[in-house]
């Protein structure tokens, strides 16, 4: 049976109501409900806003995907169900996360120039000098044992967190959960939710193999940890123990990370003494601009030098003819386009970070720490 109120007992519930959110304001210990009220899996999601600034409290264990995953891990793993259920309910909803990794509004050119700008700088040029002076010993032992040059490795480094400046301070298991389950609306969220799912699969498997508490990893808004910022997957298959004290640290030995890099870009194709990439121009003239065909491949070096020739592409430098290359194109803005032609090498570092602008950068910053080593 439903009671009509009167006039005054309405009147006195506002009151109360009204007094009572005047307590709620006042308390600095109170959480607020969260902005953020959305329908996932088919349940109500309901988060409330922490005052910390570390996220907010979402109650994962209540969303059904994510008691899907508890039991994923409980069944392939093994796993304690209740333990993990504790540790989501620990977890938190990070907007930053999602906020973050949403992709750049279309329309705005791209600019190589200004991108190279944030990382081939003074900053981190110093800070590059100062990294393979104090590790010169580990970075000959890599480039001997691996094949990658020493200043390959520094510029990875630097351009993911400036020698160990900047490693990140999101909790890996809040923004891994977030994104693994509360991917933005974009074309490819699927893939990308069941990658995020993955990684979180990792992160746990790797806390419990190396004996920390998953809440203690802290990374990038991606979950990226460390020096390097290895995915908690690549820490798994590709990380080694470097300085050989038994154990895989890539947040604390910077001589792990080191090992560690090279040891990723050769099991992504790294090749032996090969040159990296070339200065290209291409021809403005031919018909149909032929050469258009290379751009928006793949990334991997697949076409020869004749290929690339016959359709309208000029090296600034004649490379060796047994290499096989990909067209790399710089946007810049307003600006000419800049070519290159690069190698298997130069893809391998796309695997590290799939785009051009990137794998340019690590380039030119180790090159330019070297120069100014004197090297």
């Amino acid at each position: 049976m439903i009671v009509k109120p009167t006039k005054r007992s309405a009147l006195l519930a506002g009151l109360l109501l009204a007094l009572t959110a005047h307590a709620n304001a006042s308390s600095k210990h109170t959480t607020k409900r969260t902005v953020k009220k959305t329908t996932h899996a088919g349940i109500h999601k309901v988060a409330l806003k922490s005052d910390d600034g570390l996220g907010e409290f979402a109650n994962f264990t209540q969303w059904k995907d994510v008691a899907e995953f508890i039991d994923l891990m409980v069944d392939r793993h093994g796993f304690d169900r209740a333990e993990l259920e504790s540790l989501f309910k620990k977890a938190r909803y990070v907007e930053t996360t999602i906020q973050l990794i949403k992709p750049a509004p279309p329309g705005k050119p791209k600019n190589w120039r200004a991108y190279r700008a944030r990382f081939v700088e003074p900053l981190r040029i110093n800070a590059g000098v100062a990294f393979w002076d104090a590790h010169a010993d580990a970075l000959a032992r890599a480039e001997e044992q691996y094949g990658v040059p020493a200043e390959i490795i520094v510029g990875i480094i630097g351009v993911e967190t400036i020698y160990g400046r900047n490693t990140g301070s999101f909790r890996v298991l809040d923004a891994l959960t977030t994104l693994a389950f509360d991917y933005p609306a974009t074309s490819n969220r699927t893939s990308r939710m069941q990658f995020f799912r993955s990684e979180l699969e990792q992160t746990l498997l790797f806390a419990r193999d190396s004996h920390i508490d998953p809440l203690s990893l802290l990374g990038s808004y991606a979950g990226a940890v460390g020096l390097p910022q290895f995915m908690p997957g690549s820490i798994r298959k590709f990380a080694v123990d470097f300085d050989g004290d038994g154990m895989v640290d890539l947040r604390n030995s910077p001589v792990d990370a080191i090992g560690s890099v090279a040891h990723f870009l050769v099991e992504h194709g790294w090749q032996r003494g090969e040159p990296i990439a070339f200065p290209a121009i291409v021809s403005q003239t031919e018909p149909g601009r032929a050469w258009d065909m290379f751009i928006g491949q793949p990334l991997e070096a697949k076409f020869t030098l004749d290929e690339l020739k016959g359709a309208g592409v000029t090296p600034g430098k004649e490379p060796p003819a047994d290499l096989q290359f990909g067209l790399v194109d710089l946007q810049n803005g307003e600006e000419p386009t800049e070519y290159w032609l690069g190698t298997t090498n130069f893809f391998a570092i796309t695997k590290y970070n799939r785009s051009f602008f990137y794998a340019m950068s690590v380039v030119e910053l180790g090159r330019a720490v070297r120069t100014a080593r004197g090297g």
